[in-house]
């Protein structure tokens, strides 16, 4: 489970803005798909920087996730650490790659609720959801000291 924080959550928000604005949106890419676009963000890495660690592996992001190994030295899997380092895990990624966490659905309008993983549009309103989950999440965290004055009898 994601360890929730304001960069994370800007992170997401951040995902989905520049998804509205990409015309780069390639579900098949491994720098251009729903990761893909979340790892440019965290990491800086381009589109083309992470496809190219991406195939010095087999299998899309899913293999690859289900594949990590954080001792293996390879590209990928230093990617991958630096998305778990930020307050990611595993199957966030999973989840965002096919659009299917159950809590971030769960908040989306019943209409909104049947997502299509390789649809852009789909996958913003899955990261605003999923970036609003995590706000509110974090918002719930704050401890806020009482307002009410001890009263001392006198």
């Amino acid at each position: 489970m994601t360890r929730v924080s304001l960069k994370i959550v800007e992170a997401l928000k951040n995902t989905a803005k520049q998804l509205g604005k990409s015309n780069n949106y390639q579900w098949g890419h491994m720098g251009s798909c729903n990761c893909g676009h979340l790892a440019q963000e965290i990491t800086k890495l381009n589109k083309s920087e992470i496809h190219s660690r991406a195939m010095q592996k087999y299998g899309d992001w899913n293999d690859q996730l289900n594949d990590y190994c954080p001792t293996s030295g390879l590209l990928m899997d230093d990617l991958i650490t630096e998305l778990l380092s930020a307050g990611l895990d595993l199957d966030d990624l999973k989840h965002l790659e096919k659009l299917s966490d159950s809590r971030v659905l769960r908040i989306l309008p019943k209409e909104n609720r049947y997502l299509q993983h390789n649809n852009k549009a789909d996958v913003i309103i899955y990261v605003n959801a999923w970036a609003s989950m995590l706000e509110n999440q974090l918002i719930d965290s704050v401890k806020l000291p009482s307002l009410e004055k001890e009263i001392v009898p006198v």
